[in-house]
């Protein structure tokens, strides 16, 4: 019948029920969504029974085939769910699953669920007649650059209007997970109800965390603000945080301004190398301005030091980790390294 993407699904439930759907992703939040909003849509319909098989290793499939062989002596319509979490159903499985895409059982829907499906199990005959049979929706993981707007549709869908750096701030802090990213879309839409939303408020609502907390320290020692990265990683040290929280923050941004020196060393203009790995426009000063300070090699001598804490914290060089880490924020604040205290 057709393939569609998740969010294309809502659409289709309102044209009608299929009487086959096969979800397959790895993305679990977006695949439990639909299959979330596929049960919604036979309980609005009548379907009042649901039975649930798990295709798990040692699987009888005799027992999908005998269910839908016996539902049409019940009136009521039914939901047939099957959870395939590898992906292949082996010999036996395909066979029974096409047979049952070649005759759908009457007053019946089958949901299939599976984990991400290898390419050559995309082109299976078993995959082809579920396709032909009703709907198939592929799941597939949003990239970062692609996570903004799905965090703005959803957003929007609640009636909340984000601006861009507000957008991006809260995609750099969930890194991909979408499952934190939609916890943290709840949060918000709680705290501060619709309409628009800035990144201050977003700074401000998303979370108290220390994993935040270490954004702060990462943008302070960007401004060159040494003074004050220093109390705060002063302050991260009394809470007890892991020092491999700070060091991770701290890597990840020289990594990243690491690879826009050598594009700027390369002859690409700053802007064009700002806009291309997609800085936010408030970030852009703090970002400039680390670039100006610390040019050519001394990029990839901070990636030695980062390297160099890693093994003090895991016990394999000598050294304090914390005191590590102020010269490393020092150097990257543009401020001449001191001693730091015990």
């Amino acid at each position: 019948m057709s393939q569609l993407r998740p969010e294309q699904l809502a659409g289709q439930l309102r044209q009608g029920l299929a009487p086959v759907y096969f979800v397959h992703g790895d993305e679990t939040l977006l695949v439990n969504e639909c299959a979330d909003a596929i049960r919604a849509a036979t309980r609005a319909q009548g379907f009042a029974d649901r039975q649930v098989f798990n295709a798990d290793a040692g699987f009888d499939w005799n027992a999908l085939a005998a269910a839908s062989d016996s539902l049409s002596l019940f009136s009521e319509q039914r939901l047939l769910e099957l959870r395939l979490p590898g992906g292949k159903p082996g010999k036996e499985g395909a066979a029974v699953l096409t047979d049952y895409a070649a005759r759908p059982a009457p007053d019946t829907l089958l949901l299939i669920l599976s984990g991400r499906l290898e390419p050559a199990a995309r082109n299976s005959k078993w995959v082809q007649a579920l396709d032909r049979a009703g709907v198939v929706i592929a799941v597939w993981p949003v990239e970062m650059a692609q996570l903004p707007a799905w965090i703005e549709r959803r957003m929007r869908a609640l009636g909340m209007q984000p601006d861009r750096d507000a957008l991006h701030m809260l995609a750099e802090r969930v890194e991909g997970n979408l499952l934190a990213a939609a916890q943290e879309i709840e949060k918000l839409y709680l705290l501060h109800g619709p309409g628009p939303l800035a990144m201050e408020t977003v700074a401000e609502l998303v979370s108290d965390s220390a994993r935040y907390d270490v954004f702060g320290l990462v943008d302070r020692v960007l401004a060159g603000d040494a003074a004050h990265a220093q109390r705060m990683l002063s302050g991260l040290r009394a809470e007890g945080v892991d020092p491999v929280l700070v060091l991770w923050a701290l890597a990840r941004e020289i990594r990243a301004l690491a690879s826009m020196a050598r594009e700027i060393q390369g002859g690409v203009p700053v802007a064009r190398v700002l806009t291309s790995q997609r800085v936010w426009e408030k970030r852009k000063p703090l970002i400039s301005g680390a670039l100006q300070r610390i040019r050519g090699r001394q990029w990839w001598n901070l990636l030695q030091r980062c390297a160099t804490i890693d093994r003090i914290i895991k016990g394999r060089a000598a050294g304090n980790a914390w005191d590590e880490l102020l010269q490393l924020s020092l150097v990257l604040a543009g401020t001449p390294v001191i001693r730091a205290s015990a």
